[in-house]
């Protein structure tokens, strides 16, 4: 099949579907897409955040050096489709479409191989860990990756709910700033019958899940949107005798930029702080799974826009953030890009439901607008 044949790559992404990974698992995934893109003649490939891939496409240190982006990753979900290349992976499938854009940058370096940069280096960067906001930090801090200072990076999501082959981007914030708390309280176990003699911190892990209904702001066009989500909550065990001693309270929090979020959380942190005092109960706190709000570069994003209008595609300014994170953001708050979207289809099921797949008539278009 010659490799400019649009259907080598189709084929190739629906292999990745079947054979799915979660984050920091991708053994398979990266061996699957280094056996793939060798083929395409890359000046090197080089493993990096342990289960990732660096390809690098031309050879010139005086002129620009570009990065775009693709994550490897998928979910712990069972899929309900039954087409040919459904998961055979019992509880893990690509919901949210990382199949499809690892296969669009293996596209990208099929057309790089055919017509190499003449000035400056293109790096490609399939990157693993991007589901549990792990996979950018591993690639960043990775010594492979630490001559590499790139110019300029890019990355794109595949969007469910708009037109098939639209591009959305904007200037400024395009992905939510997204980080999750977890609040253990520490009380003490009594007889169910006494419970004056414990403390029970059912009470106070209500009040304080109420309380942070209050400090939202749902509204995504406002510059004070935040969205604090409850998750997971667990108090004491199933023994009827016994009052709890301990639980937890996990939220999600989401606001349009990194500032916002740093104002949210001590507000959230203040509020828990108050409502403890007196009640004889402790708490601690954690934070897991941080995302960077993306910050698109005005440059990036005009480069974005006039290639996409060059191209013949439809384009849209967004006008507020999307509410879903991505960890492509710490790659913008220390180097000058933008990510952009890419409609998949106004009526595909939704990202992270158990019936999504990705459009693979997206790979072609996405690979040639990089």
């Amino acid at each position: 099949m010659p490799l400019e044949n649009p259907d080598l790559f189709v084929a190739f992404r629906r292999e990745l579907h079947r054979f799915p990974e979660v984050s920091g698992q991708e053994f398979d995934t990266q061996r699957r897409i280094r056996d793939f893109v060798s083929r395409f003649s890359p000046v090197s490939i080089t493993e990096v955040g342990k289960t990732g891939l660096l390809l690098q496409y031309g050879n010139d240190l005086s002129g620009p050096v570009t990065l775009i982006r693709a994550d490897i990753d998928a979910l712990p979900i069972q899929e309900a489709n039954e087409f040919a290349h459904k998961s055979l992976r019992e509880g893990v499938s690509h919901k949210c479409g990382h199949d499809g854009h690892a296969a669009i940058l293996t596209r990208l370096a099929s057309l790089l191989s055919e017509k190499p940069p003449v000035k400056g280096r293109v790096f490609l960067v399939f990157q693993p860990a991007e589901e549990n906001g792990q996979g950018a930090e591993a690639v960043l801090h990775d010594p492979a990756f630490a001559s590499i200072r790139p110019d300029l990076v890019f990355a794109l999501h595949n969007l469910p709910g708009y037109e098939q082959g639209v591009i959305v981007c904007k200037p400024g914030d395009f992905t939510a700033a997204v980080k999750s708390l977890i609040v253990t309280f520490k009380g003490k176990v009594s007889h169910s019958a006494e419970p004056e003699k414990g403390l029970n911190p059912a009470y106070l892990m209500a009040r304080f899940t109420l309380a942070s209904k209050e400090l939202e702001n749902p509204d995504p066009n406002s510059a004070d949107f935040a969205l604090l989500t409850p998750i997971y909550s667990t108090l004491g065990e199933k023994s009827y005798g016994i009052s709890a001693g301990y639980g937890e309270v996990h939220l999600t929090l989401r606001t349009r930029n990194n500032e916002r979020m740093d104002a949210l959380t001590k507000q959230l942190l203040t509020t828990l702080s108050n409502l403890c005092d007196g009640s004889g109960i402790t708490t601690e706190t954690a934070f897991t799974e941080a995302f960077f709000a993306n910050q698109n570069h005005p440059d990036a994003f005009a480069q974005i826009k006039s290639s996409a209008l060059r191209l013949g595609y439809e384009f849209i300014d967004k006008q507020e953030p999307f509410k879903w994170g991505e960890d492509f953001g710490l790659f913008t708050q220390t180097h000058k890009g933008a990510m952009f979207g890419i409609g998949a289809g106004e009526n595909t099921p939704a990202l992270h439901n158990d019936d999504y797949d990705f459009n693979d008539n997206l790979i072609d278009p996405a690979a040639r607008l990089f």
